[in-house]
């Protein structure tokens, strides 16, 4: 049997009425647009600005943040076409499955993986920094062993956080929407604070020069170095436009996650209309804000000036206003918060997928008969973020997020022109405008973006994805339900099992 058989749209969806895998549909457009702001708004607006603008990018990190936005937004309109055309749990897994095969759909489903798990856990240990920030404010210190700092050796506020999220995702799809809509609606309202009042403390002289000249960067070797210098021999450069594109691939990790919005699309009660606006209305919002803040950040103080950790409120307390800077790390903390939910609440979506069509232990893809969640992986998921954020340094781990991210959005491009020529005749509520051209642009430009990458995260990324390989080959491959005897068929509701709209390509 080829490990490149699909699994059709009509089976797919008729999967989802197993009642022992049937998830509840409960979400609208606004839940989803929720969604996407709540895991977007994070590290990226409250860390990464200061890191790509002091030593990359300088004033023009805002432009930076609009080319990591073209790529996703690209990535976002194909994203937008196959979630309203296989309103499926599993995004990228799910739509890889239905057009390249059950091979490229076990390896974007690691993929996300090591996205999602990874991710959650960096974002709960940077959670834990600004939490001990906060305590320090009233006058409070965590013991240094369990604090999760330099001399730590158990990071508990991030064990801690990642529980309590892990219960409420268990609890339901509609209880974890209203605590996300909660926590997302304090910190946009932090984000407009920033805009708005930094704005009085913007002086013209540091946008100027607003694209500082190219210079020499101290030159990396070995695995270190990228993979453009690494292949093409190019010299190391900040600034100029070398260190826009170079920071735009170092920013993409703050627009990591509208793609979630995907994985929710089985628990969407009209997904054809509301997942494509969820999509690209969370997407356009955040990138708007995005830009705002860093040209306002970079306008309050010097790029050569910012602080790398905290750039937003260090720039608050550098024109004076202490009070500013502990509001932004009331933010930080919130925006920080979701994020870490939502990435949980995705990669219990692909686990749940992966499990449901045996790729994973079938039993893994349980619904709880209560809160109608896959409770089963959702614990263990969140068992394994609470270990990694309390036991393992991550900030060398933290590109593997980026490539991961890159690599899914190239199959999903892909995705769509394989399906538009494979099935042209499925109903498409949304369709990507001129394909196969921004499809292409799509795959070109995330390709772009990971070739700044470093050589050493490539190799961590091969080395993830030969280890899934293994595991594909030594379990997934032969569990698979469309590699059983009936071909995966799954009985209607009725008891009716004539069709089960397998396709093979053995």
């Amino acid at each position: 049997m080829s490990v490149f058989r699909t699994k059709s749209v009509e089976q797919s969806i008729r999967d989802t009425e197993e009642p022992e895998h049937q998830l509840k549909k409960e979400l609208s457009a606004l839940d989803l647009t929720v969604f996407g702001i709540g895991v977007i708004i994070g590290t990226g607006i409250f860390v990464l600005t200061g890191v790509a603008a002091n030593g990359v990018a300088g004033p023009a990190v805002a432009l930076s943040f609009v080319a990591a936005a073209i790529a996703c937004g690209l990535a976002a309109l194909c994203y937008a076409e196959l979630a309203s055309t296989v309103p499926v749990a599993g995004s990228a897994y799910t739509f890889s499955y239905a057009t390249l095969g059950e091979l490229v759909a076990w390896i974007i489903g690691w993929d996300l993986a090591l996205e999602f798990v990874l991710a959650a856990a960096v974002v709960a240990v940077g959670w834990s920094q600004y939490f001990a920030a906060m305590l320090q404010t009233l006058g409070l210190q965590l013991p240094g062993p369990i604090a999760g700092g330099d001399e730590g050796v158990f990071n508990l506020p991030a064990v801690l956080i990642v529980l309590i999220l892990t219960a409420i995702l268990v609890v339901g799809i509609k209880i974890s929407a209203r605590f996300n809509a909660v926590i997302v609606t304090i910190k946009v309202l932090v984000v407009l604070f920033v805009i708005a009042t930094g704005l009085f403390f913007v002086k013209a002289a540091n946008y100027s020069p607003f694209i500082p000249p190219s210079e020499p960067a101290e030159a990396a070797s070995g695995g270190s170095a990228t993979l453009v210098e690494a292949i093409f021999g190019q010299p190391p450069a900040n600034f100029g436009v070398s260190g826009i594109l170079a920071a735009g691939a170092l920013v993409f990790f703050a627009y990591i996650g509208f793609d979630i919005v995907a994985t929710t699309a089985e628990e969407t009660r009209n997904p054809q209309r509301d997942v494509p606006r969820g999509i690209i209305g969370s997407l356009v919002i955040c990138t708007a804000l995005y830009v705002a803040v860093s040209l306002v950040v970079v306008g309050m103080q010097n790029y050569r000036e910012l602080n790398t950790k905290a750039p937003l409120a260090a720039a608050f307390q550098a024109v004076g206003q202490p009070i500013f800077a502990n509001l932004i790390t009331l933010g930080a903390l919130a925006g920080l918060t979701t994020v870490m939910m939502i990435l949980m609440l995705g990669q219990s979506r692909v686990a749940f997928a992966m499990s449901r069509d045996g790729l994973l232990p079938r039993a893994l893809s349980k619904v709880h008969p209560r809160f109608g969640t896959p409770y089963r992986i959702t614990v263990i998921i969140g068992i394994v973020v609470a270990l990694l954020a309390g036991f393992i340094p991550l900030e060398e781990l933290a590109e593997l997020v980026n490539i991961g991210t890159l690599f899914a959005f190239v199959l999903v491009s892909t995705a769509v022109i394989v399906l538009r020529r494979t099935r042209p005749d499925l109903p498409r509520s949304f369709r990507t405008p001129l394909v196969p051209f921004v499809p292409i642009l799509a795959v070109l430009a995330c390709i772009t973006l990971m070739m700044f990458l470093t050589v050493n995260t490539w190799v961590r990324f091969l080395i993830w994805m030969a280890i899934g390989l293994v595991v594909y080959f030594l379990y997934g491959r032969r569990h698979s339900r469309l590699g059983q005897p009936d071909g995966g068929l799954t009985p209607a509701r009725g008891g009716d099992t004539t069709t089960s709209g397998t396709t093979r390509a053995d």
